[in-house]
């Protein structure tokens, strides 16, 4: 329960990285500052996730910075926190990230008088989890987050629906026109960490059984030259698909690329909260991690999702562990066909009502939150 205490004017919001987590705090920071319009926000993070808040309130104000460069070190944080303060007055500050770097910011806006609100990581919980000492799943993140802000006396309501609300979907120049009948899926086949990623061996075959459906458009989502190589002789060998790491695109091309899109195939990236922005269904391949880690994407369903049964699951919070058995079968063990067979159930299912989120249309129904026909 939020507390009933005044609340604060100018609001610095932090979290720094990584692309996923800074991804996950929009479907909570838009209603935040609807709810509280009288109160300016300051999203502080690093300049690419800073890319991302397209569509943005009034009261949002997005702050990049170098952490390498103007930024870096004690000294580089706190000329950065003196420099926050000075411009924007700062009196309270939510720390989405809750880790070094953050505190020394922290600190400094406490000695300026400002209220501290920080993320509770849940760590113990979290241990628990993949040391299988206990099945109490970690709180979702976007509710974690929405803590800080009630600590903080705000307003945090969970109603978000998709970025351009009431409007139509922005144009981009490198997404082509959806011809009628046509199904459109995008498929993120990669991850932060390689060991979340199912094989991409494995992916092309999931991809050869999508093309046998002639009105099916698959396109790769994707970035860096590896990623541009590795999906290159995809693309080439398969006449209905385009890989969009071959074009260099920005957050506003894979919005209006995703607004288009009937669904998205993604393993636990953040290319499933990008997902979850623009309303579009993420059915997700979950490895050595898994949705009771709190990283489901907002307003996603686990029974979307496809995942293994296995004991040794989930073995890590973020992915970044290696596999006791050094093949990560949970990944390799799931079968093409089957992964196959969930997409054109969810496409054919969703094209059959005459819509591209039936699900996610079912979250927000039981959430009591309204969706607007696109």
């Amino acid at each position: 329960m939020a507390q009933k205490n005044k609340p604060s004017r100018n609001v610095l919001v932090m979290r720094l990285s990584v692309l996923a987590n800074v991804a996950m705090t929009i479907p909570v920071l838009y209603p935040l500052c609807k709810a509280n319009p009288d109160t300016r926000f300051i999203m502080l993070t690093k300049r690419w996730p800073a890319s991302m808040f397209h569509d943005r309130p009034a009261n949002l104000k997005v702050v990049d910075f170098d952490v390498n460069e103007k930024h870096s070190g004690l000294f580089g944080l706190l000329k950065l926190s003196a420099q926050l303060y000075n411009l924007y007055d700062i009196d309270a500050v939510a720390d989405l990230h809750n880790v070094s770097g953050t505190w020394i910011i922290d600190a400094y806006m406490r000695c300026r008088g400002a209220k501290i609100a920080r993320l509770d990581r849940e760590k113990p919980k979290r241990r628990a989890l993949v040391n299988h000492k206990s099945n109490e799943p970690v709180t979702p993140i976007h509710e974690r987050y929405r803590r800080v802000f009630r600590q903080l006396g705000l307003e945090a309501p969970d109603n978000f629906t998709r970025l351009y609300e009431g409007r139509e979907w922005p144009v981009s120049p490198i997404v082509p026109v959806k011809e009628e009948g046509q199904r459109w899926i995008a498929i993120s086949p990669f991850s932060s960490h390689r060991q979340k990623a199912y094989p991409l061996e494995l992916m092309e075959q999931v991809i050869a059984q999508l093309c046998q459906h002639e009105n099916y458009r698959i396109f790769l989502i994707g970035g860096g030259k590896p990623e541009k190589i590795a999906l290159r002789p995809i693309a080439r060998k398969y006449k209905n698909v385009i890989s969009m790491a071959e074009v260099k695109h920005t957050f506003i091309d894979e919005y209006a690329l995703l607004g288009k899109c009937d669904l998205m195939l993604t393993m636990e990236s953040a290319n499933m909260h990008l997902a979850s922005l623009v309303d579009l269904q993420a059915m997700t391949i979950w490895g050595p991690t898994s949705p009771a880690c709190g990283y489901l994407g907002y307003n996603q369903m686990v029974e979307d999702d496809i995942q293994l049964d296995m004991d040794c699951r989930p073995c890590s919070i973020t992915g970044d562990k290696p596999c006791k058995y050094g093949d990560f079968p949970c990944l390799k063990n799931i079968k093409p066909e089957t992964i196959a067979q969930h997409v054109i159930e969810a496409v054919e299912y969703n094209a059959e009502h005459q819509t591209k989120s039936t699900k996610l249309a079912m979250v927000r129904k039981a959430k009591g939150i309204e969706k607007e026909t696109i």
